[in-house]
This record gives C-alpha cells, sequence and structure tokens, in this order.
C-alpha cells in the first residue's frame, strides 16, 4: 500500500503496524475508540459527536490466510486539531458502533462536498425526516 498522506513520500506501507508507525510520525499521535456517546480521545477522554471529526484518509488491509485478519484503519482529525487513528475490523468481525459512526462521519462529508460543488444560488436546505 503506498502512502497518500505525504505527496512527496514513496514509502510502502503494507501492513497495519507499518501504516500505523507512518501515520504516527505525520503527527496522528491519539488512539481513538467507539462508544455509546460518539468517538472517544484515548488520553484525553474527550467524546466527539460525527460532525466533529473527518476522515482524512483510510487504508484496508486484508488478511492472506485468515479473514478474521482483515481491519480498516482510519486517519481522522477533529475540530479542535486532534489528530489520531481509529481501527476495526470489517465484514463480520465489524464493530457495529464503529461502523455506524464512521458511515455518519462519511455521509456529512459527503453532504458538505456537495454543498461546495453546489454555485451559491442552487443551495437547499437539507431536512432529516
Amino acid at each position: 500500500m503506498k502512502n497518500t498522506m505525504d505527496k512527496n513520500a514513496s514509502t510502502e506501507m503494507n501492513t497495519l503496524a507499518e501504516c500505523m508507525n507512518q501515520l504516527h510520525a505525520n503527527g496522528y499521535t491519539q488512539n481513538f475508540s467507539v462508544g455509546d456517546n460518539g468517538l472517544q480521545a484515548a488520553d484525553s477522554k474527550k467524546t466527539y459527536q460525527p460532525e466533529e471529526v473527518r476522515i482524512v484518509n483510510f487504508y484496508r488491509f486484508e488478511g492472506y490466510s485468515d479473514p478474521g485478519d482483515s481491519s480498516l484503519l482510519f486517519a481522522i482529525e477533529t475540530n479542535d486539531g486532534l489528530k489520531g487513528l481509529l481501527t476495526d475490523a470489517y465484514g463480520v468481525y465489524a464493530d457495529g458502533k464503529t461502523s455506524a459512526f464512521i458511515a455518519k462521519v462519511e455521509d456529512m462529508q459527503k453532504d458538505s462536498k456537495r454543498r461546495d460543488d453546489m454555485p451559491y444560488g442552487d443551495q437547499t436546505q437539507r431536512t432529516s425526516l
């Protein structure tokens, strides 16, 4: 897997550990987890809602001999400048809370991108049912 965090880098990141080490060197030092109340920073115990975080990049790793080794790694930035990592399995081993949280963040980022791409006069109010 090619390092996409630094456009000048040619570092190959073939394992989850190599990728985490490279991201850590790029300032993604916080460990995040998802609990009942949102994304939690391990060090400060501060909790973030989906609208307070941005997924900068993500990486998928597949286990060659064991599908249970398949995982996702997310590089995340919070609205107050914290940068860190969140890991999850995927498929049948995925954590439901983590998957649901990430889906909400991705949906918000997609909506934000669509609004940013619209001409000023064409923006419409979005409401949830």
